[in-house]
């Protein structure tokens, strides 16, 4: 009801969304207590420095993300991203930022979508402004390496999966057919920054609507707390739902705890005619 009176209140909203929405998707998030990939195992993201520096890095990384892309590329959206798309459309939301990579907001229909760490769905080219398509690079990957016959077990929030050294050594990689340059996903590494201009909007748009609800994220990296920032300094309501803690709980006006589905779909289970989620 809280969260209700929260979203009926304010007028347009600015909406941060995190890994947590994309759990009932099928993609895990990092790092919930004990169902996080942080939790449940040793991985770690690659770093930028090391993705752009080493050639063995990038090939383990493409490897891994090939046998991973038919999964993650086939992923449909969930009733949270169903709920923010109808509250779009009606002119509740003014603007959805998201820290996934996994295109579902747009997938939902979603329009007004700020990608904060970029997409899996486009690859660039760190040389020159070349992009293409993720799903134009898997056909190029399959013509490489024909023999390259592996199944996607647990998929990781990026995309990729875990594969044994002997089938990432052999694994090859196309180079920019633009340049010759090295191609990387569009996608902020961790190590590497939010664009400037991306930033900048962002923070216009904390500035120009009415309050901001974060949903499914626990704030840890800098780049979402920089926005809970913004927010305050622009005497913004702020309200959260997640599962577990987050590095704003202390700073905001409401904070419920439970997976961003439940407690969605639960606001509109209180209005019979909101039939938007069936």
């Amino acid at each position: 009801m809280k969260l209700k009176e929260f979203i009926d209140k304010h007028e347009r909203l600015c909406v941060l969304t995190g890994a947590g929405i994309s759990t009932e998707s099928g993609i895990p998030d990092y790092r919930s207590a004990e169902v996080g990939l942080y939790a449940r195992s040793n991985h770690r993201p690659v770093l930028y420095k090391e993705f752009c520096s080493s050639e063995a890095i990038r090939r383990r990384y493409w490897a891994r993300n090939y046998v991973g892309w038919p999964r993650f590329f086939s992923l449909k959206p969930n009733i949270t991203h169903n709920i923010l798309k109808y509250l779009e459309d009606i002119g509740k939301v003014g603007c959805i930022v998201t820290q996934n990579v996994d295109n579902l907001h747009s997938k939902a229909g979603s329009k007004k979508v700020i990608e904060l760490h970029g997409t899996a769905f486009k690859v660039m080219c760190l040389h020159c402004d070349h992009k293409i398509f993720r799903h134009k690079l898997q056909e190029v990957f399959q013509k490489l390496n024909p023999s390259m016959i592996a199944t996607a077990q647990m998929i990781r929030p990026d995309g990729d999966v875990e594969l044994s050294q002997e089938q990432v050594e052999g694994f090859n990689v196309p180079a920019c057919n633009n340049c010759g340059g090295i191609l990387k996903p569009d996608i902020v590494f961790f190590g590497d920054n939010v664009p400037h201009d991306k930033v900048q909007n962002v923070k216009a748009n904390v500035e120009n609507l009415d309050a901001l609800l974060i949903l499914g994220t626990t704030l840890s990296t800098f780049s979402a707390y920089r926005i809970v920032l913004q927010a305050i300094d622009a005497a913004k309501a702020i309200a959260i739902v997640n599962i577990g803690e987050t590095r704003a709980d202390k700073e905001v006006d409401l904070k419920i705890k439970g997976r961003c589905g439940d407690v969605l779909s639960k606001i509109w289970q209180l209005n019979a005619s909101n039939n938007f989620i069936n």
